[in-house]
Order: C-alpha cells, then structure tokens, then sequence
C-alpha cells in the first residue's frame, strides 16, 4: 500500500492535475485530519493511532492520484482496468474449476467447499474483492456493438464469478449486490440493463451451483461440507457482541474516541475490529470525525448518483463504466456495514482504486478553481510524511512479525484476528 501510494505521489506533487474540490469539502477534509491528530495524541497507544491515521490519508493519495492518472491519460486506461479486473478474474476462476475438478476427483465422500475458494486467508476477503468486481464484469456487456460470440464469453465468466460468490458463501457480497442492484433501478435504462445482466447471471451461477453441488454430488455419493445453504442464516455470527463493545466505546469517549485502531487495543475473542465502518470510525476517530465522513462519502455518492441521471440514456463507454464503478461502491458500502472492508489491506486498496476512478472520470463544475498550487504542497508533504512513517512501522515490526504472533497466541491464545498486520490485535495482556 505504501509503495504504491509512493508511486501515485510523485505525479500528485508533480503535474497539474484538474480536480477541483470544493473549499467547504477542504476544509472538512482538513478538520477530520485535525481530528484525528488529537485523538491520536490522547489515546493510549498515539504510534498505533498515526499508523492507522496514515494508512487512511495513504489510501487519500492513491484515490487522487488514480484520478489524476485517468484524467491526464484519457479512455485508454477504463480499458486497461477492466482487462486487468477480467485478467485477474479469469485466472481465480481457473483456479476455482480445477479445484472443483480435483475436489470430485479426489474425494472420499466428502467436499468442503470452503477449500474451492482459495488465494485469500479468509473467504470473507475473496467475497470482498468480489462485491468489487462483480458490477465491473459486466462493462463489456453493456457496450453497444460488441459481438455476440464475445458477450457469450463474457457471461459466461460473470456466471462463474456468481458461483465462486455462492460457494464463497459471503452473505456481506449477497447484500452488497442486492442493494447495488436496487439502486440501478433508479439509475435509469442502462442501470436496469445492468441489473438484468447481474440478475441471469446469478441465476446461471445458482442453477450451476445446483447441479455441480446437488444434483452432481448426489449422484456421486458426496456429502458437502461448509455448503451455501448453511449460511442461509439470520444470524450475526457474533457481530452483536462486536457492536456491543463498539457502542460502549462510543458513550465511553464520544468525541475523539479511543483512538484510531484502538478497537483492536481492546481484546475479545472474536475479531480486532467490529465489522461495521460507522461503528467503527464512531468508537475510534470520535463522532465529529464520523459524521464529517459521512457527510462527505453521501455528498460524493449523491454527486456521482445526480450525475448518471443526468446521462442515464447514454451509451458512451465512460457513462457506462461509471455506472458499473458506482454500483461496484454502493456494494462496497453496504457490505462495509456488516464486514471489515475498509480495514482489510487488500480491500482498501481496491476501494481507493473505485473511488479514484470515479472522481477520474466526474465532470467536475465548469469555473471550479482546481486543485491549486500551495494545497498540492500541503496535501503531498502531508502525503509524504504519512507514507514514511508507514514506511518506518514495515522496518520496524516487519522482522519481528512472528515473535509478535508467538506473543499474542501466549497472551490471549492465538485466535487468527487480522487487522494491519496478519495479526491485527495491539492489546497487552494486562499485568
């Protein structure tokens, strides 16, 4: 994360860029980052806090710089993103149908299917970058004038992915894509397009599901295990007790809030952090902090929503990528209120990436000064100081991340709690 916010702040600080970003939005940016300074500073472990602070304003530069990069280079980089996203794709699907091959093959009377969906420690983070590259699948399909042959193929991968969705059995990606789809509604013809698209291919996915794992295990004897019908559940897997100890952290400290990270420097036997942004941004940045967030992250999608109204009917292959890009966010959101996506490093990246991209391609208002000389210096020397400091905690706990593993499974028994690093848990056990 750190390299390559390194990269993207060269161009940052280096060429004229066009967004123009409000003063009312610099400002709240500015107060937030203000913010958080103080409740690093006042919390109990301020190294953690900053680490933390910088990861999240690391994440800031690759999302502008990404918009930069799209503005200066034009259409030729949506192509370049969404064949890495089908490159990338394709590559897990592979890997997914020779697993399952291999699986039946190899069988002796059982499958678990949480063994088919491989390359993430946790199948929850497959289901996050899936929740992100759903929607972007679909681009090609949208396009007027591609060949049939070629929307074939395309549907057919897009079906996979579905089915690798319903065996990954990620009930966040389910909800993340089912409030997608409901707000493509509103997004005019080409969003019901979309949602049309989605919806044959979760049911090419499910019907798939159906005889590979139902009528095919069956015939074959198998018995499944981890199958996506035992995740059919109402059930919060325990979020409750997260979300209790984050409301308690909140009325404990409402306005600077325990300090960023500090979520983990309070251990349970669960996870390092609540698996809910709002709660988890209220319980450590503090509640000013959360609702200046907020009101940002609605003002941005509200500008991006107004924007495709504004184009619903068109077919230009920009208008159509944002419409798979904001469905690709609204996704991410909704799943965020119910998983760790803005904690996970991988999903981090992949939302600064969406989001860039969307501010990349915005038809910024027409008078709007741009993002001026004295404020590029501010932002990239903030941005530089934010990147070697996260450089410094990489040289510092980096070699020494197994002794650090060892030590927490002494302390409090080794339960896998991923956070910044593979183990994410900052608490000492107390004395």
């Amino acid at each position: 994360m750190a390299g390559l916010a390194v990269i993207f702040l060269c161009r940052l600080m280096f060429k004229s860029g066009g967004l123009a970003f409000s003063r009312t939005f610099t400002w709240a940016f500015g107060l937030i980052v203000m913010l958080a300074g103080f409740s690093s500073f006042y919390s109990d472990k301020p190294d953690w806090a900053l680490c933390e602070v910088s990861l999240a304003l690391a994440c800031c530069a690759i999302s502008c710089s990404v918009a930069e990069f799209r503005r200066g280079d034009g259409v030729f980089l949506d192509g370049g993103l969404i064949t890495f996203i089908f490159a990338i794709c394709l590559i897990k699907t592979l890997q997914f149908l020779i697993s399952t091959l291999a699986g039946f093959v190899t069988s002796n009377g059982t499958l678990d299917l949480a063994l088919l969906v491989e390359g993430f420690s946790n199948r929850r983070f497959y289901g996050q970058f899936q929740t992100f590259t759903l929607p972007l699948l679909a681009v090609p399909l949208l396009l007027p004038g591609l060949r049939r042959s070629t929307k074939a193929w395309v549907l057919a991968l897009l079906g996979i992915w579905w089915l690798i969705a319903i065996v990954g059995g990620t009930r966040g990606t389910w909800l993340g894509m089912a409030v997608a789809g409901a707000v493509m509604l509103a997004c005019g013809p080409q969003g019901v397009r979309w949602l049309r698209w989605q919806v044959i291919a979760a049911f090419a996915g499910l019907v798939l599901y159906w005889v590979l794992f139902s009528v095919l295990a069956d015939f074959l004897g198998i018995e499944l295990v981890n199958s996506a019908s035992g995740r059919l559940t109402t059930t919060l897997s325990a979020r409750d007790v997260l979300w209790s100890q984050a409301w308690e952290m909140i009325r404990a400290k409402p306005l600077l809030g325990f300090g960023p990270m500090h979520f983990a420097n309070i251990h349970n036997p669960i996870a390092a952090h609540p698996h809910q942004a709002i709660l988890q941004w209220a319980s450590e940045w503090g509640l000013p902090s959360t609702i200046l967030v907020g009101w940002l992250v609605l003002r941005g999608v509200w500008a991006v929503f107004r924007h495709i109204r504004t184009k619903s009917a068109s077919s230009e292959r920009v208008d159509l990528l944002r419409i798979c890009l904001f469905a690709s966010l609204v996704g991410a959101l909704t799943q965020s209120m119910v998983d760790g996506v803005i904690v996970m490093p991988y999903s981090q990246l992949w939302l600064s990436i969406v989001v860039g991209w969307l501010m990349g391609i915005h038809e910024w208002p027409i008078g709007r000064p741009s993002f001026g000389l004295w404020r590029r210096q501010l932002w990239g020397t903030a941005m530089a100081l934010a990147i070697g400091f996260l450089g410094y905690v990489a040289i510092r706990d980096f070699p020494n991340l197994e002794a650090r593993n060892e030590q927490f499974g002494r302390d409090f028994g080794g339960n896998y709690q991923p956070r910044f690093w593979q183990q994410g848990v900052i608490a000492t056990k107390p004395q």
